[in-house]
């Protein structure tokens, strides 16, 4: 057999992934990609066709087709085997059997099929194989990733050794402000305080050369500043008395207070502690973790009614041990007909459909493990639910802005219903571009003017069946009333729509079943009142 050339297609033509492996002019294989899509509906039955001069033998995949593209003097049963090996491949190197996923993994794929077929001629190799050969080390990228280091490396000492003559320029500086003289003591003390200094301590006023009169004090503050587009920095000076350091701090503190003024959020230089992750999310610590997380997309009209609602979910699953990889997840259902579920293309389906058990095909083969603290894991089921009834939007808001006089009033409320208790809302209302903060005459929770932005930000820690409703007042200049929208509504919940629940982890192995734990939260990915 010869085969032209692996591809993947859209069901409306479109090439995703190609692989040519034989000497042919790009145009002749766009050609020939280029007619499949005409030729499929002659013979739906089989999954090949020919023609004059090449056979087509393809398969489907959800809403794609993997292709081969040979020669008719080629062995059909052959071309079916690779083909068979190729439909086994795509799932291993793109989960999401999509467009968008097939195009993020499109270099993986192609590698892959270059294991598999040579010069057109088919490999006797595996799955396994081919995973095994595509991960294989390489030397050269090791030698580059070493010098790419070690040029990192001397960057870092370059750094300093540059640090250490400023830190010694300024300490000449300081005797050379002294008139040249100075005495053994003050010497120890200045030295001292500076190093205390560095380790972000501050000595007390007079040093421990205040005896001799020649005592040098030294402070610093730091702080840091979080926004957008904008790195943590830092500011320190030295001062050599009470009232400069005085002086200085009340300066820091007016430059901070500007900063918050202008919208930037200020944080504390303080370190993580130990266990802590990052990202904000606690670290993962049960050896079996399930996650069900639903995303909202919604968008309301402003006069009232809704344009779009649209809910994706998916359960993914954490492991921390391999030993631990060998099961299956049962779960439950709040059975709503609205939602389709889909699971993951290594799933068995018909023990999922018939039993609600999430299981691999191949039973003897371990779910993979990651890292504690790492939030992802692996997509075990997706799900979506859209819907035109407007009684299940769980937030709902409602802008009135009203010229009178020299001054707009605007009143905003929201509405929640009593499916959901949100937690962290976050309510932002665009403005025109103000000098001064707007006038707020009246606000059930938090609010926050972000003048780079010229945005109000309106926060309730949480809304349950004691605050299911509440108002917003404040004025501003004379508006349009197209100014205030759209608006930005970014909240979470404890609780989703599919109410998906983790029954049990069924061990594959025997023995007792591991420990597991169920996160479930539904967020916000696109809110909007247009």
């Amino acid at each position: 057999m010869v085969v032209l050339a692996a591809s993947i297609v859209s069901k409306s033509g479109k090439v995703l992934v190609s692989r040519q492996f034989v000497d042919m002019s790009r145009m002749r294989i766009e050609g020939l990609l280029a007619a499949f899509p005409k030729l499929i509906g002659i013979a739906k039955q089989h999954t090949y066709v020919e023609t004059e001069n090449v056979r087509y033998v393809y398969q489907p995949i959800e809403a794609l087709y993997l292709l081969l593209v040979t020669n008719k003097q080629s062995n059909i049963v052959e071309d079916l085997e690779t083909l068979r090996l190729l439909s086994k491949l795509v799932p291993e190197y793109s989960p999401s059997l999509d467009e968008e996923g097939i195009c993020k993994t499109a270099f993986e794929l192609i590698f892959a099929f270059d294991e598999v077929i040579s010069l057109g001629h088919k490999e006797n190799v595996t799955v396994a194989q081919v995973r095994q050969y595509c991960e294989m080390e390489s030397h050269e990228e090791k030698l580059h990733k070493l010098v790419l280091q070690s040029k990192i490396n001397e960057t870092k000492d370059v750094m300093k050794r540059k640090a250490s003559e400023i830190d010694k320029s300024k300490i000449e500086k300081n005797r050379g402000d002294k008139g040249g003289f100075i005495s053994l003591q003050s010497m120890g003390s200045g030295l001292i305080d500076s190093k205390f200094s560095d380790m972000g301590i501050s000595s007390s006023e007079g040093g421990f050369g205040s005896g001799s009169g020649f005592g040098l004090t030294t402070d610093v503050d730091s702080f840091s500043t979080k926004s957008k587009g904008r790195q943590p920095s830092s500011a320190s000076a030295p001062s050599k008395g009470l009232g400069m350091k005085l002086g200085k701090t009340q300066r820091a503190n007016q430059f901070l207070e500007s900063l918050k003024a202008e919208g930037e959020e200020i944080v504390e230089d303080v370190q993580p502690k130990a266990g802590q992750s990052r990202s904000g999310a606690p670290p993962l610590t049960d050896p079996v973790t399930l996650t069900v997380e639903e995303k909202l997309n919604v968008t309301l009209k402003r006069d009232g009614g809704m344009s779009n609602f649209d809910v994706q979910g998916q359960l993914s699953l954490q492991i921390l041990n391999q030993e631990d990889g060998l099961i299956q997840v049962q779960i439950e259902t709040g059975g709503n007909p609205g939602i389709l579920f889909k699971s993951h293309p290594n799933m068995n389906k018909e023990l999922f459909a018939n039993e609600n058990i999430l299981g691999l095909k191949d039973p003897n083969r371990p779910f993979p493990t990651g890292q504690a603290g790492d939030a992802a894991g692996v997509g075990l089921l997706k799900w979506r639910m859209q819907s035109s009834d407007e009684s299940i939007v769980p937030l709902t808001i409602n802008c009135w802005p009203s010229v009178s006089g020299s001054d707009t009033y605007v009143n905003i409320e929201y509405e929640a219903s009593s499916m959901f208790d949100l937690r962290n809302v976050v309510i932002s209302v665009p403005l025109p571009a103000l000098r001064e903060a707007p006038v707020i005459k009246q606000i059930d929770g938090d609010w926050r003017y972000d003048s780079r932005n010229s945005m109000l930000e309106w926060s309730i820690l949480i809304i349950d069946k004691s605050n299911r409703s509440g108002s917003l007042e404040f004025v501003v200049p004379p508006a349009d009333s197209s100014v205030f929208f759209p608006i930005n509504v970014q909240f979470s919940a404890a609780s989703t729509y599919s109410e998906l629940k983790v029954v049990n982890v069924l061990p594959l192995k025997g023995g007792p079943p591991p420990k597991f734990a169920q996160r479930t939260q539904l967020v916000t990915d696109n809110y909007q009142v247009v």
